[in-house]
């Protein structure tokens, strides 16, 4: 019970300091719907032939789910725990009487829960304000988010133990991140880009969580993305592999 308790504490603690970070809950909660009224009020949502059919914000809305994942996932996450080991946070909370992996747990568990919180809000006022087509399970999308949060987070935390300092971290995660939410598919449709591009795509996590959200969102199962199901866990349990190894106190 003693141990549940401090988890809990450091759990409330935690989400307080990510939402005092103005930053943070605009990428996190605010950065997506914003976008996604600015693509309605320029592009509506009327089902276009071009797009089988479907509005452009049906085929839009789980590409932003992506990039809210991304941004939590590999900058956000590796940023603020490069500022807290840079400033003696973290040293602090390993001389506390609370264990590292309870740390850990508490830090990883807030990171997954405004994750979801963003993505929630997103769909929601897609759904809601724009009428955005829902023909899948809410199951099965929770578990591609889920998957696809805990790849980005992964690697997150990779970059927060390899960075010297909270500005490399900054600078190289805002490097990675901005060419794959282009290159993924989460901003421009993947189908617009050259065939040399599709290519090199491949090879970007994101552009797996993008493919496995919008085919969950649009009614597939999970067993018909057995690709991005096998890229996103490897790169999840990879990447915590690495993290782990790489994770430094101070």
């Amino acid at each position: 019970m003693p141990k549940l308790r401090g988890l809990s504490r450091l759990l409330i603690v935690q989400a307080r300091l990510f939402l005092r970070e103005p930053l943070a809950v605009f990428f996190t909660l605010l950065m997506a719907p914003m976008l996604l009224v600015l693509m309605g009020f320029i592009f509506g949502n009327e089902p276009d032939p071009l797009l089988s059919g479907r509005g452009a914000l049906d085929v839009g809305l789980p590409g932003y789910a992506a990039m809210v994942i991304g941004i939590v996932g590999l900058v956000a996450s590796a940023v603020e725990t490069s500022t807290r080991r840079e400033t003696g946070v973290l040293r602090r909370f390993r001389a506390s009487p609370l264990r590292p992996l309870t740390y850990i747990m508490a830090d990883v568990t807030v990171y997954f829960g405004m994750t979801m919180l963003g993505v929630g809000l997103l769909f929601l006022l897609g759904t809601v304000a724009y009428g955005v087509r829902f023909g899948g399970n809410p199951g099965t999308v929770f578990v591609g988010v889920f998957l696809s949060t805990g790849a980005m987070l992964s690697l997150g935390y990779l970059l927060a133990g390899l960075a010297p300092n909270a500005r490399v971290a900054t600078l190289v995660g805002n490097v990675t991140l901005y060419p794959m939410l282009v290159l993924s598919g989460a901003v421009v449709p993947m189908q617009v880009m050259p065939e040399g591009v599709q290519s090199v795509a491949r090879f970007i996590p994101l552009t797996h969580a993008v493919r496995l959200l919008r085919g969950l969102w649009t009614g597939d199962a999970l067993s018909a993305h057995p690709v991005e199901l096998a890229v996103l866990a490897g790169v999840m349990l990879a990447g915590t592999a690495l993290a782990a190894w790489t994770f430094r106190w101070e």
